[in-house]
Parts: structure tokens; sequence; C-alpha cells
């Protein structure tokens, strides 16, 4: 006999996973942002970074980047500049406007995660968190839609 769905954890987390994904990106609406591009804004947030860093920690090819850096900077919500140290490279940085519109994302994604974790202690969220960190995922193998 076949399991049901919801009795395979992979299915279980892949059909939770689209939902939340749902909710997050209708959060992400209220700044008109790509998942992909509003996460690039929270990495850019806390300093600059070269271009090729910025690829490494997203777990992108850099010629993802590229278009992903080409859609913020035509809306204004980054720029990227040649360091002057190393003409080579280009630096990434965050505008106030896109600092302006990541204060709105983390706004609506906040709430977003209070209703979808409601039923949730600290505890069990942090517990969560760990154990999701533990999925044995590869970025690298997967086209992602956003």
């Amino acid at each position: 006999m076949a399991a049901h769905p919801t009795d395979r954890l992979g299915f279980l987390l892949s059909f939770r996973g689209e939902l939340t994904g749902a909710r997050i990106r209708a959060a992400l609406g209220v700044a008109g942002l790509h998942p992909r591009n509003a996460m690039t804004l929270m990495r850019l947030a806390t300093a600059p970074m070269s271009q090729r860093d910025l690829a490494a920690a997203m777990e992108v090819d850099p010629s993802q980047l590229v278009a992903i850096l080409n859609e913020l900077e035509a809306e204004g919500l980054a720029e990227r500049r040649r360091d002057p140290a190393d003409r080579r490279r280009h630096i990434v940085e965050i505008t106030p406007a896109g600092a302006a519109a990541l204060d709105r994302v983390d706004q609506a994604v906040g709430e977003a995660e209070r209703e979808l974790f409601a039923d949730f202690t600290e505890a069990e969220r942090t517990l969560l968190r760990g154990l999701l960190d533990r999925v044995v995922v590869d970025p690298t193998t997967h086209e992602c839609g956003e």
C-alpha cells in the first residue's frame, strides 16, 4: 500500500514550503520585490561587498547575480561601482531607496512570520530552524523559479 503524501516528509515539507513561499512572496510584494532581489538587498544591508563575494554568499552563479543586480539598479535599489583599489572588481551597495524598500519588506515578512508560526514557541522556532538547516540540499543542482 502506497504511503499517503502527508506521511512522506519530503512531500509534507514541499507542500508546506510552497504555501509558506506564497505567503512570503505576497509580503515581498509590498516593495514590489522578487524573493531573490529581497535576499540580495538583505545581504547588502550590513555593508557593501564585492560582486564575487555577493555571488558566493548567495550561492548563485555570477551570471544570475548580474541579472539580479541589473534589476535592482534599474529600480534604484542598489548600485555597482568599480573598486578604487582594484578596477577589475565591482563593489555593490544598497542605496537609500533600497534600504527603505528593505524596511518595508522586513515589516511585512515579520508580520507573515508571526502568522505562519503563531502556534510555535520560541524554542520550537529555534528547533525548526536548526532542523531545516540540516536538510541536505545543494542549491547548485536545482533551478530556482525565483
